[in-house]
């Protein structure tokens, strides 16, 4: 007969191999399920199992949420319930892939649950994977498959000449590689150090594509552009060379002329800009002159032909054009009988502005450059009559600009040239009309 201690450790003894039993059974064989449910349970649709077997591994960012379930397979692939624990944190199921992986090169596959979205709704009791969002590993047979082909499609020689190349190429630089990959190290390590520096010119560099893209007609005219000019220097490169060729000859003696003629050149240049200044008032005569002048030279050969007599007609232009008479309606009309001396009526002029279809007559019409035509001051004190080159009278822009009373006599100048001071008159044009 078992004594009292005895019987005592023989009840501690099952007592702890029943604990341990239940331990392990809920633990490691889920046998709390037959209890209480403890999971719920989403489907997962497949092209095919991938390698997938029940009670493996499901994780939700690389935590373990639940085991894989029943395989159901279906005229379209494999449907997977996958038992995910009812205490791990909602997941959401917008987005949710669900992708079959190996844990080690043995082969030991897990389900691992990727999310792309967040918020509602989330994974339950029924929910489901599409195809569409799931993956599985490429089958090994097919990865040796692939991988045979290719060795096969490499040439035996082309390889072995490869490999030849290499060792010819590498022999003898073990202490060159080391020092290569210790600088390699230190260039990946000042990487490192530069990373935020490195992420940030990636973040900026999206302004100047954006800048480049918005530009980019503007570049591609310029291009364009660029290429027409490109092709004319090529169309153009003889006469590009013979310019090249000819410009340091040209240089030298253009520079031995300056030498040699010192200051003489400075004066001459300065000489035709006063020349310049002095014609450019008179443009439009001297144009005349030179529309003009060849058919009269080429007429003199005919005009005077050598033989003593000169052979020209004459041809009566009279009221061609009309005779200025604007201005004059206030000197008196006589008849030739009248012989008795009157006032010379000094403020007849030509009051045609310029332009005007009819004969302009009077030296204020003649060029000065922008200087209004002088004329002498009248002898009883009056208004001078000047007109400028726009035809218009100083006294009439001085009344509508607010200023100038035409008090001030106006000293009888000649205008001179642009540039130079007008010369002063030493007679009187109006003692010689009263003559």
């Amino acid at each position: 007969m078992m004594s009292r201690q005895v019987r005592i450790q023989l009840i501690a003894f099952v007592v702890l191999a029943a604990v341990g039993v239940v331990y392990v059974g809920v633990t490691y064989a889920n046998l709390d399920r037959l209890v209480m449910s403890t999971t719920y349970t989403a489907k997962m649709r497949l092209h095919d199992s991938g390698g997938i077997f029940t009670n493996a591994a499901v994780t939700y960012q690389g935590v373990n949420v639940g085991r894989v379930g029943e395989l159901h397979p279906t005229r379209r692939g494999v449907v997977v319930d996958l038992e995910i624990s009812k205490d791990v944190p909602p997941i959401p199921a917008d987005g949710l892939r669900a992708e079959v992986k190996s844990l080690s090169t043995i082969g030991e596959l897990y389900v691992d649950l990727v999310p792309t979205k967040d918020g509602a709704p989330s994974l339950g009791d029924g929910s489901v994977i599409p195809v569409s969002h799931t993956a599985v590993p490429v089958p090994p047979e097919r990865l040796l498959s692939h991988v045979n082909s290719f060795v096969r499609s490499v040439p035996r020689q082309a390889l072995r000449t490869t490999f030849e190349e290499l060792d010819a190429g590498f022999a003898n630089t073990g202490p060159e590689l080391e020092r290569l990959l210790d600088a390699s190290s230190t260039l990946v390590r000042s990487a490192q150090a530069s990373l935020p520096e490195t992420q940030a010119l990636i973040r900026d560099g999206s302004t100047v594509l954006d800048t480049q893209n918005a530009t980019a007609g503007g570049i591609t005219a310029f291009s364009e552009n660029l290429r027409q000019l490109s092709g004319q220097i090529k169309r153009s490169d003889p006469d590009l060379r013979r310019l090249i060729d000819t410009a340091p000859r040209a240089s030298r003696e253009l520079s031995g002329l300056v030498k040699e003629s010192g200051p003489g050149i400075s004066r001459l240049t300065a000489d035709a800009l006063t020349m310049s200044r002095l014609t450019l008032p008179r443009q439009n005569a001297l144009e005349q002159f030179l529309v003009t002048y060849p058919p009269l030279a080429a007429g003199a050969h005919s005009t005077l032909p050598g033989d003593g007599t000169v052979h020209f007609g004459l041809v009566l232009n009279v009221f061609n054009p009309l005779p200025c008479t604007d201005g004059y309606q206030g000197t008196p009309r006589r008849s030739g009988s009248e012989t008795k001396d009157v006032p010379v009526n000094r403020q007849a002029t030509c009051d045609e502005p310029r332009g005007s279809p009819i004969a302009v007559r009077g030296s204020q019409n003649a060029p000065h450059h922008g200087i209004p035509a002088a004329v002498p001051a009248p002898a009883d004190g009056g208004e001078p009559r000047v007109t400028a080159q726009d035809g218009s009278r100083p006294s009439e822009r001085d009344r509508a600009d607010g200023g100038g009373s035409g008090d001030q006599p106006v000293v009888p100048v000649l205008p001179g040239p642009a540039g130079l001071a007008d010369l002063p008159m030493v007679f009187d044009p109006a003692n010689i009309l009263e003559r």
